[in-house]
């Protein structure tokens, strides 16, 4: 290509730089990292199951240590990305910050603060996935292996940080969770104790669901929105289901709009629902029709 091409290349490229969509990021630091974020989302894990990563050694007499010294790493690491997220919120909305450094510090502790929290919920979970998987043949396995896990885990860790007002991190966290299991859910959904997703690919829980205890999902579920057309006017609106107590959603279900699925019942595969569902029922398809072609034996 001739040095002049290469020129009116760059020229055009720079032209299209001018203008102020958010594809564009000059002359401003405070956009959250995202490598730095997924660094971060790995220390965590570090110390949500300890020895699990094989990073470092654990062992009983230096867990204090290993622990102590991940959560200096994250505090001081995790502090600064979520200044950089509050103050890119403060120049989208053209305001000066006078108070994001404080902000990140108290949303860190508070974080940090869950973790114990956090590790009763897995419990749980874990748990539930054993109970309720004739596959599993132990805990560890479905800590090391299962990604319906690895994705629950990167969830709760992520809704903390989404109930402090946190921009971008979240999705961040959650995205990478989606990108590394197949499995999308929204940080900004409340989801109870003993959540069991098996399998898991395909499942898509959005930002206003909830879902209570003792609840099961299987691959390809969706629990959506209806009219998504609508966009930022439905910002804030309760437009995903409420899933209650001891449900459990065979796979390839469709679940949309702010609809309740009552406690104990079974929504079967391949159903789409958009009403409500009282407790204890099952929702299913018609029996579909099998056509069974015998084959010609060949002459």
């Amino acid at each position: 290509m001739k040095n002049d091409n290469v020129k009116n290349i760059v020229k055009a490229i720079i032209d299209s730089y001018q203008d102020e969509t958010g594809i564009n990021f000059i002359d401003t630091t405070n956009l959250p990292l995202r490598d730095r974020i997924l660094e971060i989302l790995n220390l965590l894990m570090e110390v949500i199951f300890p020895g699990y990563t094989g990073v470092r050694d654990v062992t009983s007499s230096n867990i204090s240590f290993v622990a102590g010294d991940i959560l200096c790493q994250v505090q001081s690491q995790l502090a600064e990305q979520v200044e950089r997220a509050l103050l890119h919120q403060c120049r989208l909305k053209n305001s000066d910050c006078t108070g994001c450094h404080i902000m990140a510090k108290d949303v860190v502790e508070h974080l940090l603060a869950q973790i114990p929290k956090i590790r009763r919920l897995l419990k749980l979970d874990i748990q539930a996935a054993f109970d309720g998987d004739p596959a599993a043949s132990s805990l560890e396995e479905i800590v090391l292996s299962y990604p319906g896990l690895r994705a629950i885990t990167i969830y709760r860790i992520a809704h903390e940080l989404y109930l402090k007002n946190v921009p971008l991190i979240p999705r961040i966290m959650s995205e990478h969770a989606h990108r590394e299991t197949g499995i999308d859910i929204n940080p900004g959904a409340k989801i109870g104790e003993r959540f069991f997703i098996d399998h898991g690919t395909g499942i898509v829980i959005g930002e206003t669901t909830i879902i209570g205890n003792n609840v099961k999902i299987y691959q390809g579920v969706t629990l959506g929105a209806l009219a998504p057309a609508k966009g930022q006017s439905l910002r804030g609106v309760k437009r995903h289901p409420t899933i209650e107590d001891d449900v459990t959603i065979y796979a390839a279900a469709t679940i949309l709009g702010d609809i309740t699925i009552g406690k104990g019942a079974t929504i079967g595969g391949n159903v789409w629902i958009k009403d409500s569902v009282p407790p204890g029922v099952t929702v299913s398809t018609t029996r579909p029709q099998l056509v069974i072609i015998q084959k010609k034996p060949k002459k």
